[in-house]
């Protein structure tokens, strides 16, 4: 049920913006009372914040299950992560992701602080991951910017061209150096 609530959280604000996120909504979306999207989240704040906390741990397992299959550094770490931010053209979920994002900025900016402080400690990843300079960095927001590009439509690469962009953030990430 909690998972049926946030994509219909999600769905609405994805269709119909933020001011149609209510409680109500939600429930009517899913087929409850107010009552049952209560019992889940207590607030719209509440869901809101389930929102992200999705976004931020789905992330985390990709990028985990990204390393676990390239731990060779240097650059394991910065290579997991365009993995998990550009290895594949958006999905529902990475829809939702910014859906979410988009929602706690319209709600509370406040509602971010968990995404920065996880944030901060993949950035931590990508500052010991023995990349030569600001080459991971580098890296990082080439990959938030493609991410960007695909969600809104903003000129996202064909297929073609995403391939190559993908392979190159890697190339420079460390990708086939002698490691």
């Amino acid at each position: 049920m909690r998972s049926a609530l946030l994509h219909a959280a999600a769905t609405l604000v994805a269709q119909r913006g933020y001011a149609a996120l209510t409680l109500d909504a939600v429930g009517a979306a899913v087929g409850v009372s107010k009552g049952g999207v209560l019992y889940h989240f207590p607030t719209k704040e509440a869901l809101v914040a389930a929102l992200l906390e999705e976004l931020t741990t789905a992330f985390e397992t990709d990028q985990t299950a990204a390393h676990a299959a390239d731990p060779a550094s240097p650059g394991a770490w910065t290579r997991a992560y365009v993995s998990a931010t550009v290895g594949s053209t958006p999905g529902e979920s990475e829809q939702v992701a910014a859906v979410a994002l988009l929602a706690a900025v319209g709600y509370d900016p406040s509602l971010l602080e968990p995404i920065r402080a996880r944030y901060d400690s993949w950035v931590e990843r990508l500052d010991e991951d023995g990349l030569p300079g600001v080459d991971a960095h580098v890296v990082r927001l080439a990959a938030d910017g493609l991410w960007t590009a695909d969600l809104f439509g903003l000129a996202p690469p064909d297929p073609a061209l995403r391939a190559r962009i993908h392979a190159r953030l890697a190339e420079l990430a460390g990708a086939g150096r002698g490691r």
